[in-house]
């Protein structure tokens, strides 16, 4: 947020000449009134809001367009492009590594049920089986579905997306009830889920 004449900003507490060749105090624009500065054409002008999600963007470029990070593995390069000997790890890196450490979380309070069983040469319930072996499923699924995205925006969507979204009809537009709601649909390109615990 500041103050700007047209397109020129004025930064507080920075001297600055008017276009009539005044030059103005640096304290000018602190110490004026609302309408001294309506009589120079001095407006107050708030910010877009530029918050991003630092987990998948580096910030916004001058055009005022997020700026992605690095989706897949690629090797590291110097400001020439000759290449520095190591792989930089992209998002779908990272990304999977967190789904192996939700599958260990998810797995970690049943197994003394597993040691259990070992040491007693007993059996394992077989809904803790089931259960145990779908996480393994789900981690190995929404790995791949991580694998498949194309862009940062589908990743984040994949995983972070809305439950549900509004349908959209063949030319992409909005479908809308009698009583003109939304027509809301379970969002198709969400992550699989993980599987409910054993009660």
């Amino acid at each position: 947020m500041g103050y700007q004449i047209g397109d020129r900003k004025l930064p507080l507490d920075v001297a600055w000449t008017d276009a009539d060749g005044i030059q103005r105090p640096a304290n000018w624009l602190r110490l004026s009134t609302e309408r001294d500065r309506e009589l120079l054409g001095i407006t107050w002008v708030a910010e877009t809001n530029r918050a991003w999600d630092q987990k998948f963007y580096w910030g916004y470029d001058s055009d005022n367009n997020l700026i992605p990070k690095q989706l897949n593995d690629e090797p590291a390069v110097d400001d020439d492009g000759n290449e520095l000997g190591y792989i930089q790890t992209g998002l779908k890196t990272e990304w999977k590594i967190k789904q192996d450490v939700l599958a260990a979380n998810l797995l970690a309070p049943s197994d003394w049920r597993v040691i259990k069983a070992k040491e007693t040469s007993t059996n394992i319930p077989s809904a803790w089986k089931t259960y145990r072996a779908a996480v393994r499923t789900a981690c190995n699924t929404r790995q791949s579905e991580i694998d498949a995205c194309s862009d940062v925006a589908a990743l984040k969507e994949l995983l972070f997306g809305s439950a549900q979204i509004q349908q959209v009809d063949d030319n992409n537009n909005g479908v809308f009830d009698d009583d003109g709601n939304a027509v809301m649909i379970a969002n198709p390109n969400l992550a699989t889920a993980w599987p409910d615990p054993v009660e």
